[in-house]
């Protein structure tokens, strides 16, 4: 009898605990980020959970989604493709309403794929034109494509009478991407190429780089780096006495960039697709939430993760459960508007490859920090 009753008092406690395991998964939706928390992609992948994360304690506290809060599971990359994979993996393993991240190019177009076999929304930073190009109905950026963004710089190359330019460019996903959109818009625009310099992800010395584009006779450069590359390319070109207009997309005239390359940034002049200096008060009032809360600026990778969160709220309303495919579906061809989405903080669309199409701005270096100089419509 004692032998009975104690395993029916075992079997009792296991189905209280089978039964308490899913109370406490409705109460719940996982929206881990699988994020750059380490290696090259540190500043950009710790600013993008830190806005979805922002984001995130926001919604929970009016109430969550569809009455449940959000669970936001971090996952380190440490900047590596593969390891980004099999991370994407263990998201989807643990339950994964939809992913954010990644923020590199290079591991998003091999991480997507796992994400596209398993049918989970990913909502990435990436900026690649390839990430969009292959088919998968499961993934959207939060901010738009080099094959949108960089076109912007043409005209202002155009205006300024370039005829010869030179490119530095950073040979990652990333960066291919972006430099191949750049050579075919300057043939497309009369504008001869004479210096064509790729470095290496995490390069430090760009001596070389730029005494070659120095010596090539350019009257301005495309700068398409990395972070960290692009200060460091920044300051060498300082040193030289490399005197034409550094330009840049995305990544030249960010926060993190200033600071790293000190004075040496001052007039470098990009197209960004977010701006943190942006003057349009949802902005503003974004990036003074964000240093309240965390004690420091961010750049435009904190608007993606911010923006990437609240799509996932604003989406997953819509269609009135937390239903994947139709997730997916709601997003191809939508546009939240800022007005009855106030959060997503400008007026934004997807298509059906799930590209973005957004207001973008033109940025410069003034006195250290990141001036909007003008404004480019949704494209």
């Amino acid at each position: 009898m004692m032998n009975y009753k104690t395993i029916l008092a075992s079997a009792v406690v296991a189905a209280a605990g089978a039964v308490a395991a899913p109370s406490v998964a409705q109460d719940t939706v996982l929206v881990p980020c699988v994020c750059e928390l380490s290696g090259a992609g540190a500043v950009s992948g710790t600013n993008y959970r830190d806005g979805a994360k922002l984001a995130m304690n926001e919604i929970n506290a009016a109430g969550g989604i569809l009455g449940k809060q959000i669970q936001m599971s971090e996952y380190d990359t440490q900047t590596d493709p593969q390891t980004s994979r099999a991370l994407v993996q263990k998201a989807i393993d643990e339950g994964a309403y939809v992913i954010m991240g990644t923020v590199y190019s290079g591991s998003t177009i091999v991480n997507m794929m796992v994400a596209k076999q398993a049918g989970v929304p990913q909502i990435t930073g990436s900026e690649a034109p390839n990430i969009t190009a292959q088919g998968n109905p499961y993934i959207f950026r939060t901010s738009s494509g080099a094959e949108k963004g960089v076109p912007a710089l043409t005209g202002y190359f155009q205006q300024q009478g370039v005829k010869k330019i030179g490119v530095a460019w950073v040979n990652n996903e990333f960066g291919k991407g972006g430099h191949d959109v750049f050579i075919g818009e300057m043939t497309r625009a009369g504008i001869e190429v004479v210096a064509d310099v790729p470095s290496e992800q995490g390069a430090a010395d760009f001596s070389a780089d730029v005494s070659k584009i120095k010596e090539s006779g350019a009257e301005a450069v495309f700068v398409y780096l990395n972070e960290e590359e692009d200060a460091r390319f920044l300051k060498e070109a300082n040193k030289q006495g490399l005197s034409v207009p550094l330009v840049g997309e995305v990544t030249l005239t960010g926060q993190k960039v200033i600071d790293l390359a000190g004075g040496s940034a001052e007039g470098a002049f990009a197209h960004v697709g977010l701006a943190t200096s942006a003057p349009i008060p949802a902005i503003e009032e974004f990036v003074a939430k964000f240093e309240n809360t965390y004690g420091r600026d961010t750049d435009h990778n904190g608007i993606k993760g911010y923006i990437g969160m609240y799509t996932i709220k604003y989406v997953t309303e819509m269609i009135g459960s937390f239903d994947r495919e139709a997730f997916a579906q709601k997003m191809h061809g939508l546009t939240l508007d800022v007005a009855d989405h106030p959060n997503m903080l400008l007026t934004t669309s997807w298509d059906d490859t799930g590209e973005l199409s957004r207001e973008s701005f033109m940025t410069q270096v003034v006195d250290g920090k990141q001036k909007v100089v003008g404004t480019v419509p949704a494209n």
